[in-house]
């Protein structure tokens, strides 16, 4: 097995669904990519794809190798990388998805500072509550909160101990008070969010071993997370937010986090969710180590 083009043709191949998807992303004939996933199935002795004029899928052996291969290639990629840029100079497009929220009010600085120390990184960004199709749209790595749903990513803990938090603005506090049992939310204005088709108008909590459930209403809900904050910035409701989204609102006192007698959400943790190893870059890691350092200091504000 010499040709490494063969492994990376049979890759990319599993991953479009066809031959021909294969040569259009590869620049390539569909005759090129056919030879070469030929040459590795005799190299193999085994089959690996089951293909009729229409449809292409992987054989079990096939899906066995696949996962291999991946994991070869990336430790390759990786090794090349590294021996071709100890000593450059960070460059690259960091393709990134993000909530709205921590986007616009986190992220965003965050970006320019490591832009003006690397700048010949180039970043593309996209700002959305609903979670990107990392395979599908033109996105490398996504910040997400909460346990990735395809096992398949690799997953990045950037804040593992991140929580929701109840959280209100001090003039709603004075006016309305604040509740001290679960159910007192039922009598408050809650700030509801959501994304896609769902929002969040059930709002649950664990203590110790228990879990409860409260349904909260409120006189307005958005899908876009950024507008939640502001509404309750502005004295207009409850929220229940991600802790990093509205952790600079705690450190001005521009909100202040209700307890209600050792109730809380559960953990809430943002990851850097990438679909293949070889995505991680120098400069990938370099922006992971940012990201990591700016989320650390924000934390230790709180305490």
């Amino acid at each position: 097995m010499k040709n490494i083009q063969d492994l990376r043709l049979f890759c990319e191949t599993a991953q479009q669904g066809s031959l021909s998807a294969c040569a259009r992303k590869m620049d390539i004939s569909p005759a090129v990519v056919s030879a070469s996933l030929k040459r590795l199935e005799a190299d193999l002795g085994v089959l690996l794809f089951i293909r009729s004029t229409r449809n292409l899928r992987l054989t079990q052996k096939g899906e066995q190798f696949l996962r291999h291969c991946k994991n070869a290639l990336a430790i390759l990629d990786e090794a090349t990388t590294q021996i071709h840029s100890e000593d450059e100079e960070l460059r690259g497009v960091i393709q990134l998805s993000a909530p709205s929220d921590m986007g616009r009010n986190l992220l965003l600085p965050w970006l320019d500072n490591f832009m003006e120390a690397h700048p010949r990184v180039e970043v593309r960004l996209q700002l959305s509550d609903s979670p990107a199709d990392l395979y599908s749209q033109p996105v490398d790595l996504a910040l997400r909160y909460g346990k990735p749903k395809d096992s398949g990513f690799i997953a990045i803990p950037i804040a593992p101990n991140n929580v929701p938090v109840l959280c209100a603005s001090p003039s709603y506090i004075n006016q309305f008070g604040s509740p001290t049992t679960l159910q007192q939310l039922t009598e408050h204005n809650c700030l509801c969010h959501g994304h896609n088709d769902t929002l969040h108008t059930r709002w649950t909590f664990s203590k110790e071993s228990k879990q409860a459930s409260v349904d909260v209403t409120g006189d307005r809900q958005c899908k876009d997370g950024d507008i939640t904050r502001k509404w309750a910035v502005a004295g207009k409701g409850i929220a229940r937010k991600s802790k990093l989204d509205v952790i600079q609102d705690l450190i001005h006192g521009r909100l202040v986090e209700i307890n209600i007698d050792g109730w809380h959400g559960e953990t809430f943790p943002l990851n850097l969710i990438c679909a293949e190893r070889r995505i991680l870059s120098p400069t990938v890691n370099a922006f992971k180590l940012h990201l990591l350092e700016n989320v650390t200091a924000l934390f230790n504000q709180l305490k």
